[in-house]
């Protein structure tokens, strides 16, 4: 197929030149203007998530081999979550290239956050049927760069973020109590549990109770975000 100068400008931000334009095209495609010979980008949505979230729980592996399940699920969340998908989308100006029904263009669809993050998934996946795990995987890195190495970084001050959080609603600091230690002498294992004086809490295990204190308040903090 013939590509567009808009494809071949978002291919130069993505860093990838398509071998089948077609999946780019498809990708960029809402479902408000998808006809019977376009399809949409909804499937490819899907598959995108699933590829985004490999990448990202290889990559959180791999920057952190000591952290917890508890500690890595806040951050996982937080690298795949729609609003992190738009922001990205925004950031290559993923909206201009954006295939749009009237009603969509007249709504201001190009800047919705559920779609520039629908579509930055349905990219993902273009790229990996394109080229395979990969490239979407290397493209992937590149364009979420700072924001995994941010991720890590307030997570790794989780106590602090989570006593900001309870003065900001006039709460005293969080306590946080050891529930448990079990293993040997050498290699132990605390339960910490993270509590604030409203009743929520959270509980986290790691080789210190430093660790384990940390790894409970980015639990809590992941639950309040989502409450």
């Amino acid at each position: 197929m013939k590509v567009s100068g808009e494809l071949k400008a978002l291919q130069a931000r993505l860093g990838h030149e398509f071998a089948q334009p077609d999946l780019l095209l498809r990708a960029v495609t809402h479902s408000s203007v998808a006809a019977p010979q376009r399809a949409d980008n909804q499937r490819l949505e899907f598959l995108g998530d699933r590829v985004l979230g490999l990448v990202m729980a290889e990559t959180l592996l791999a920057k952190d081999p000591e952290a917890t399940e508890g500690q890595l699920a806040p951050r996982f969340n937080t690298l795949v979550r729609k609003e992190t998908c738009a922001d990205v989308a925004r950031a290559i100006g993923l909206g201009d290239a954006m295939k749009l029904g009237r009603s969509e263009m007249l709504s201001g669809g190009r800047r919705k956050q559920a779609l520039l993050g629908d579509a930055m998934e349905a990219v993902i996946a273009a790229v990996y049927l394109d080229a395979g795990f990969e490239a979407a995987r290397d493209m992937v890195v590149r364009l979420w760069g700072e924001r995994v190495s941010r991720v890590e970084d307030d997570a790794r001050d989780a106590k602090t973020a989570l006593q900001e959080w309870a003065q900001a609603r006039g709460l005293p600091p969080p306590h946080y109590e050891t529930v448990t230690r079990s293993g040997p002498d050498h290699a132990p294992v605390f339960t910490i549990a993270a509590r604030l004086e409203s009743g929520e809490s959270a509980q986290a295990q790691a080789g210190s109770k430093r660790q384990a204190e940390q790894a409970a308040a980015t639990a809590l903090l992941s639950r309040l975000v989502q409450a």
